[in-house]
């Protein structure tokens, strides 16, 4: 586990926000990752330029931290790319089929006091609070 670091998580939820709320305000369009990529692979015609844009700019922001930050994205990966691989695609299914992602609800919802919002937020968190105790308990810790 890392250290609390106040000043980094403070500086990140404001560019969260001010970047969800530039693409509200701006462009009329919700923040959330997984409606975003889907749009994006669904190709929508006149619909693929803001997201395009939006993908790209997370592909050069990751690309710019390692450049200039190489150490804050380096961790050990205890499983395998493959095992990574497929959770990640169980999340974007799930996360299509409840019509929403952690970024959309969460960050986005919450803010504009969607009360769909707010239900999907305590599922997926009571859901995950779950899960991970359950893992505990079951595996001991060694997941």
């Amino acid at each position: 586990m890392t250290e609390f670091t106040p000043v980094s998580a403070l500086v990140g939820g404001f560019l969260l926000g001010a970047a969800a709320l530039s693409l509200l305000f701006f462009n009329g369009r919700v923040a959330g990752i997984s409606g975003i990529f889907g749009g994006f692979l669904g190709f929508k015609r006149g619909d693929t330029l803001w997201r395009s844009v939006f993908i790209a700019g997370l592909l050069v922001g990751g690309a710019m931290l390692t450049a200039f930050y190489p150490d804050a994205l380096q961790f050990e990966m205890k499983h395998s790319a493959s095992t990574v691989m497929l959770a990640g695609l169980l999340v974007g299914i799930g996360s299509r089929m409840g019509s929403g992602c952690t970024s959309g609800h969460g960050i986005c919802g919450i803010g504009r006091v969607s009360p769909r919002s707010l239900v999907a937020v305590a599922t997926f968190m009571a859901t995950g609070i779950a899960a991970a105790v359950a893992v505990d308990l079951i595996f001991g810790g060694r997941i």
